[in-house]
């Protein structure tokens, strides 16, 4: 179980309709294609490990009521089933729109967004298949197995961003750092 952070704005992408007719309107990135960031640095020696998402890996992706949060955490403040979130994959990446106007409180979240307290994306999901390339150091997604949720979140992973701020990544990081150090010592 897997997250990562991306831009979220209210304002609609240049050359595409808004995809709700709602004054809640929100839309964003929630994963880029083809784009490495560095998922973790080494304290040891400094390597930067990467990971990126190849376009094809959503292909047979299950996504059948993706539910979008803050943080990943409690609230669901839009979901596919009832018809005011979208998730797709498209050109750039896995573009996500939401209509935020059904409660308060989703209100409230659409508000905070608007004032630019939150800007960043992130989503939730499995690893079908991937496989790391050792000379680039980076992981790479070839098949994602399903997507859980997408979430508005207040502390995104960038290049710059601390790895504990991706709260989804505990153990995980640790786990992958483990297993790279044994690989790398049986060689």
């Amino acid at each position: 179980y897997r997250s990562m952070a991306q831009p979220l704005a209210v304002t609609k992408r240049a050359g595409y309709e808004k995809r709700f007719e709602s004054d809640y309107y929100v839309e964003g990135y929630a994963s880029t294609f083809d784009d490495p960031y560095v998922l973790f640095k080494d304290p040891w020696d400094g390597t930067e490990y990467k990971e990126i998402v190849r376009a094809d890996a959503f292909s047979d992706a299950v996504m059948d009521d993706v539910i979008m949060q803050f943080d990943h955490r409690g609230r669901v403040y839009a979901r596919m089933s009832n018809r005011t979130l979208v998730v797709e994959p498209d050109k750039h990446g896995l573009f996500t729109a939401a209509d935020l106007k059904s409660t308060e409180t989703s209100r409230s979240l659409y508000e905070d967004i608007d004032a630019g307290l939150i800007t960043r994306m992130s989503w939730a999901f499995t690893i079908e298949d991937q496989e790391f390339d050792r000379a680039e150091h980076t992981y790479i997604i070839k098949k994602v197995g399903r997507i859980y949720d997408v979430s508005a979140v207040s502390l995104p992973a960038d290049p710059n961003t601390d790895i504990s701020a991706r709260n989804m990544l505990d153990g995980e990081i640790e786990r992958a750092h483990k297993e790279f150090e044994r690989s790398r010592n049986r060689q």
